[in-house]
């Protein structure tokens, strides 16, 4: 054989498609998942799920078997990317009073950022909150319930205030709690949708927001 003709034969041999690897279901549905949380990241939920199942080098039927509809499929990221990253012993994280309170909200937002303030949970909470889905509000609440509200109670006991128990939360409270918990939100905002310039060092961002709301906190309280 001439070297030319080696060289066709190299090429075609190199134009053979190498064959789709056959995955368990419960894999694929996961290969599925995974992709669909970095799409959707990217072009938003208005993006085509035959695009999506291109990117899979799949078929859309194929994508179709295992979610049967797009609202599916998008549950699903929801799941993935909001309720499978909550954690039950988040606020364990800045309840614990033998040590300073500054110093446990500040490893608090440390493993909750590393958690939440990613590109693609940032982005996907964005494009759902313009379209107004429940399942965001429905988080909303859970970081209300589960993280805010129990911060309240530190806070209180940080300024030698009545208990929740002694005295109901007040919705001025939580906006106040809201405030700090927003404008860390916001960092990972302006990093991962406008792109714009930021402190690489985040944990000193924390620490100085959460001594300014506690500096005044104890202000307003005395008032």
């Amino acid at each position: 054989m001439t070297n030319d003709s080696s060289a066709r034969s190299r090429k075609s041999d190199n134009n053979v498609a190498a064959p789709r690897r056959r995955l368990r279901a419960v894999n694929r549905e996961q290969q599925i998942v995974e992709e669909a949380v970095s799409f959707f990241a990217e072009k938003g939920f208005s993006g085509q799920t035959r695009e999506l199942a291109t990117r899979l080098g799949i078929t859309q039927p194929l994508l179709y078997r295992y979610f049967p509809t797009k609202r599916d499929l998008i549950e699903r990221v929801f799941d993935e990317v909001y309720l499978n990253r909550e954690s039950p012993d988040w606020s364990s994280l800045f309840t614990d009073r033998s040590r300073p309170l500054h110093d446990r909200l500040c490893d608090f937002y440390g493993t909750y950022s590393e958690m939440t303030y990613q590109y693609d949970w940032i982005r996907i909470y964005m494009f759902s909150a313009l379209m107004g889905e429940k399942l965001n509000r429905r988080y909303i609440k859970l970081v209300e319930k589960n993280i805010l509200t129990p911060m309240c109670g530190e806070l209180r006991d940080y300024c030698d205030q009545p208990t929740i128990e002694e005295k109901p939360i007040r919705q001025l409270e939580l906006d106040h709690i809201w405030v700090m918990h927003g404008g860390l939100f916001y960092y990972a905002i302006r990093k991962h949708i406008y792109n714009g310039r930021v402190s690489k060092d985040f944990s000193a961002i924390v620490s100085r927001a959460v001594a300014v709301m506690l500096a005044g906190s104890k202000s307003v309280s005395a008032e």
